[in-house]
């Protein structure tokens, strides 16, 4: 089940906790995909915050949202780029998408296996995508005050073994959202040396979500070609109206 679209803008760009959230996983993004130049860029669920760094220098920008969340103008201040979509059918065309994000899409989907088949149809040959979910043995998952404890949670495994059942070929991940996800001062105020004594750790431990990056390999076909040879059509009562002359 989708969250509604004004909760997840308030937390987003209302809360501090939200703030913090959004400049974490922006920064794990920006590591992973530092240059977008000429690419068009699709973000599906809420993938809009982290989006807006590549506003200047992609091809194309587009911010798909789910019917069931709710759609809202984005970026603020400049021409919307922002579409309401069905979960399973994007008003994209196949092969279109170089780089495309989802974050709350996977783990809120009721169909996940047909919105990895939507998101392997838009992606172009060699294309990338990152999912982003929250991490199962994280304080984050556990906790409904913000958006990822709702849904389901996954652990890296999970994740890697779901995206390669509809091959995507997992290129590397990363993890972000160490702090502790409460609102009180002490955590806020802290939660930027915490996120920094995080990233030494290894991916599957702490974080609060994963981000999996894959790629959409197509493979040439193997083997020889056969040449198939047509066969001549059926002469049918042809003798009749234009006899065939007698072989010699």
């Amino acid at each position: 089940m989708h969250l509604d679209v004004q909760d997840l803008r308030n937390f987003y760009y209302r809360s501090t906790l939200g703030r913090a959230a959004q400049a974490s996983v922006r920064s794990r993004l920006l590591e992973m995909w530092p240059d977008v130049t000429g690419h068009t860029v699709a973000g599906f669920g809420f993938a809009a915050p982290l989006m807006r760094p590549y506003l200047a220098d992609a091809r194309r920008v587009v911010a798909l949202m789910p019917g069931p969340q709710g759609v809202m103008q984005w970026p603020a201040g400049q021409p919307n780029v922002s579409v309401l979509c069905e979960e399973t059918r994007w008003p994209l065309d196949t092969g279109r998408v170089d780089r495309l994000l989802v974050m709350h899409g996977l783990e809120t989907s009721d169909h996940p296996a047909r919105l990895l088949e939507e998101c392997w149809r838009v992606l172009g040959p060699g294309g990338r995508a990152i999912f982003v979910v929250p991490n199962r043995a994280g304080l984050w998952s556990r906790s409904d005050k913000t958006p990822f404890g709702y849904g389901r949670p996954y652990t890296l495994g999970q994740l890697e073994s779901q995206l390669r059942a509809h091959q995507f070929t997992t290129e590397r991940h990363a993890a972000a959202l160490y702090q502790v996800p409460s609102m009180r001062r002490f955590w806020l105020k802290t939660g930027p040396a915490i996120e920094k004594m995080g990233r030494q750790l290894p991916t599957v431990l702490a974080g609060g979500v994963f981000l999996v990056e894959v790629s959409k390999q197509v493979h040439q076909p193997r083997g020889l070609a056969t040449k198939v040879k047509a066969r001549s059509r059926i002469r049918v009562l042809e003798g009749l109206s234009n006899p065939m002359p007698k072989p010699a």
